[in-house]
This record gives C-alpha cells, structure tokens and sequence, in this order.
C-alpha cells in the first residue's frame, strides 16, 4: 500500500478549521472599525453647521474737534470805482478873451489862490485905459473952471451985477462937472478891471490836472475848459455800491483804496454817501476822500475795502471747513454732553469776511458747546464719542 506525502503548505492552513486564518479576519474588523469612527469624527466635526460668528464691535473714528467760539469783527464792504477831484475845478475865460501870449503853468504843478495861469494880450485894452485916464483929467478941468467962475459969480451978486439966477446956473454946472470926473474915474476902474480878467488865474489854492490851451491860440467866454484844478489837491473814490450794502454805509466809515495795477493801499473816509439810487444799475455812490499822493491819478480804477462797522460771529480754523457740490459745510460732531442725533452731521455755511467764518448759525445764535470736526472727518461719530483733545478757538 503505497501513501503519498505532502507537505501541508499555506493554501493549506485557510482550509483548517481553527486554523492560522483567524487572526486576518481580525485585521479587517479593526480596519473597518477604524473607517467607521473616522467617519463618525468628521461628521461630528464638519458635518454640522457651524454657528454665525459674533458681529465685530465697529471702531469709530477719533477726530480732532473745535469747539466754535465768537469774537467781534468788521464788518467789511467791497467795491469799484473810479478816482476823481474832490472838488473838481474847470478854469475858462472870465472876460473878453483874446490871443493868448503865455502860459505859465503845466499838468501836475501847485498853484495859489489868484496865480496866473495864462497871460491874453492886452494892446488894444491898455490904450482904451490911457484914454479914460485921459477923460478924467479933462473933467476935473472942467469942474475946476466951474468952481472958479462959481464963486467969481458969487461976488459980484452983492455989487447988482449977476443976478440971482445966474448964481444957480454956474452952481448946476460946477455940479454936472464934478459929476463927470466920478464918471471919466469909474470908467477907467471898469477898464482896469476888464483888462485884469484877460489873464486866466486860479480860482483857488490847487492842484493843475489838465491843460487845454497854447500860446497863440484865440481864446472867448465860449471856448470851453482851458485847465482843470483840484482843489488843495483833494481827491476821491467814487465808488459804486449796491443798494443793500449802501444801508450799512454812513459818512466817517473808515476804506482802503487800491488803484489797479498797483498793491499800495491808501486810506480814507467815507464823506459823502449818495442820498439816490441810479434805477438802472440799483446801485449808489459812496464819495470816499483822500489825501494828494501821484500814486492816485484821477480817471484811474480802484478797488475799496470799506468798514461798515462790527458784528459779533462765530469763528472756525480753516481745517474745518469741507466741500462738495452743495456747498461749503462743517461736520459737527456733537456737544461736550450730548448732542441730539439731528443736530449731528453735515451743517452748511457761509463765509463772512477775511479770517472768519459766517456759520448758519449766527443768525439764531451759536448753541453752547457744538463740537466741530477739524481734521475733516466725516466718520460715524456721534454724541458720545471723543475726540484727539479740544481747544477753544475765537474766545
């Protein structure tokens, strides 16, 4: 009987009840485990839905704040003008005119009271005088020889040869002959005088401005303006001013004048503030007076600052002031205390004069402690927020 042996192998074992294959199968149980706890602990990790995360608390923005204060300012006019002669002076011919022979003065010189400023021949006028010089001598011959044989007359009454009648005729002659003297003697005044207004003079202490005559030119009562005088050489501005500034404006108010083309400035006074409205520009004058400097010529164009009196204001440093296409506004933040949510935020304003700001707020009165933005924030403060520090501006 024959018996084959075999080895028992490996693929033997798995057939083997009880057998090395157990182990295995226990690999695969704690692999699947394994699998089903990681399954488990992502689903409790990511599988549910995370809870909302909490709301950032918003940062508000710290600014710097201006608390506005008030301060009295001038109240300030502008306006244009022309300058001119305060008192405007034209010089003619007073008399009968003539050919003049001289002239003594020019554009820009002082003059005095009675100076000549021309000289009109006078030929013909002189002898006209040496003959009523003339007349007067006759005359007084005349009444001379009539006193004379007046009072031989009066002589010979008392002797019966002249009578009484007589007497009184040579007494009517010895009259009308002294009567004749006054009359050749104011004759010859009238033409001493006509010949004194051929010469064109000055009719006050001034300045010359224009001339608008030459020597050898034939001047008459109707040939116009020969020179124009400024009177002790006081000028003005006249300057144009609408109706509504027109009502702040009284004589003394204090301007600078700025003629164009020029920085000097030149202060004067207002002296005359025109009592009417041209109705066609609405607009008035206001005469402003200066002093002689040949920095001002009249006819030139200047600018006026006028002062027209004072107002008490709010005050703001630039760096408040914002812009956009409405305006001109200020950011208020709020009060030292509390400041309720309407009065916060954007508040327009306007601008007074130079180195000040007219807030809307003038014309109500400034509420007590208004916080205003300086940096230019626009962020979302509000009535309880602080700022950077505060200072007090225009106290």
């Amino acid at each position: 009987m024959n018996y084959e042996t075999r080895a028992i192998g490996n693929e033997e074992v798995l057939s083997l009840p009880g057998g090395p294959g157990r182990p295995r199968w226990r690999l695969f149980a704690i692999v699947g485990a394994v699998i089903v706890l990681l399954l488990v602990g992502g689903y409790l990790i990511f599988g549910r839905s995370s809870p909302p995360a909490a709301k950032p608390t918003e940062q508000l923005p710290l600014v710097s704040v201006v608390i506005p204060g008030r301060s009295s300012v001038a109240r300030t006019i502008s306006a244009t003008g022309s300058l001119a002669a305060r008192r405007d002076m034209p010089v003619g011919v007073s008399g009968e005119g003539g050919i003049v022979t001289r002239v003594l003065v020019e554009p820009g010189q002082w003059v005095e009271k009675g100076q000549v400023l021309a000289r009109v021949d006078r030929s013909v006028q002189t002898q006209t005088a040496a003959s009523l010089a003339a007349q007067i001598k006759v005359a007084q011959a005349d009444a001379t020889l009539a006193q004379s044989q007046l009072d031989r007359a009066k002589q010979l009454v008392s002797r019966g040869f002249i009578s009484r009648s007589d007497i009184d005729t040579k007494t009517a002659t010895r009259d009308a002959a002294a009567a004749r003297v006054k009359v050749a003697e104011a004759q010859l005044s009238q033409q001493q005088a006509s010949n004194g207004r051929l010469d064109i003079r000055a009719p006050a202490a001034g300045l010359v401005l224009t001339r608008n005559v030459e020597a050898g030119q034939v001047v008459s009562a109707g040939s116009g303006v020969l020179f124009r005088m400024a009177e002790n050489g006081q000028l003005e501005l006249r300057a144009q001013v609408s109706e509504a500034d027109l009502r702040g404006l009284h004589v003394g108010s204090q301007a600078k004048v700025t003629p164009v083309g020029g920085s000097d400035v030149f202060t004067g006074e207002v002296w005359q503030v025109s009592p009417v409205i041209d109705p066609q520009t609405r607009q008035g004058i206001a005469r402003i007076a200066l002093s002689y400097n040949p920095l001002l010529r009249p006819g030139g164009f200047a600018a006026a600052t006028i002062v027209s009196g004072s107002t008490d204001v709010p005050q703001l440093p630039n760096a408040s002031i914002q812009s956009d296409e409405k305006g001109n506004y200020v950011y208020v933040v709020g009060r030292r205390q509390s400041c309720p949510a309407r009065d916060q935020g954007r508040r327009g304003i306007r601008f007074g004069c130079r180195d000040c700001v007219w807030t809307e707020w003038h014309r109500t009165g400034r509420p007590d402690g208004w916080r205003v933005s300086q940096s230019g924030s626009k962020g979302k403060a509000g009535a309880g927020d602080s700022g950077r520090g505060e200072q007090e501006v225009g106290r």
